[in-house]
């Protein structure tokens, strides 16, 4: 069964669900793990795109978007069903989306806007209601 994350952020910024995006990603890719991002909308995802093109000075994770050339291993998207990726999924919209499930891990990035969090606390409570397994992380200093 899936396993869902909630990454919880003190900060109300937007662009700190991208940053806390990108460092998921990473960590995900050096241990060996298929990704894809379901951003907000295209704007979003090429934002995205852009931030992990220079998000390590020292390495570089590859990616592109959704089908493109290089995103077998991190693919960024915008509510596309994501054909070849079913490890993780980082999920920036505000809903859950359906193809979900298909994923072993999911992971859902937390800011304290008042939108973020009242869609978030729905999307915990629909977790919880269905039996998925729940992770809470503080994430502090991202």
């Amino acid at each position: 069964m899936t396993r869902v994350g909630f990454y919880v952020v003190q900060a109300t910024e937007q662009s700190r669900r991208l940053h806390v995006a990108a460092r998921l990603a990473d960590k995900a890719f050096q241990r060996g793990h298929r990704i894809f991002i379901n951003a907000c909308d295209i704007a979003q995802a090429k934002e995205l795109d852009a931030l992990l093109w220079e998000f390590r000075a020292t390495s570089f994770l590859p990616h592109g978007l959704h089908g493109e050339p290089g995103a077998d291993r991190i693919a960024i998207g915008w509510g596309q069903e994501p054909t070849g990726h079913d490890d993780l999924l980082i999920n920036l919209q505000l809903s859950i989306p359906g193809f979900f499930s298909r994923f072993h891990r999911v992971a859902e990035v937390v800011t304290q806007d008042p939108k973020s969090l009242q869609a978030l606390r729905e999307s915990w409570r629909f977790y919880q209601a269905r039996g998925y397994e729940l992770e809470k992380h503080d994430l502090a200093n991202v």
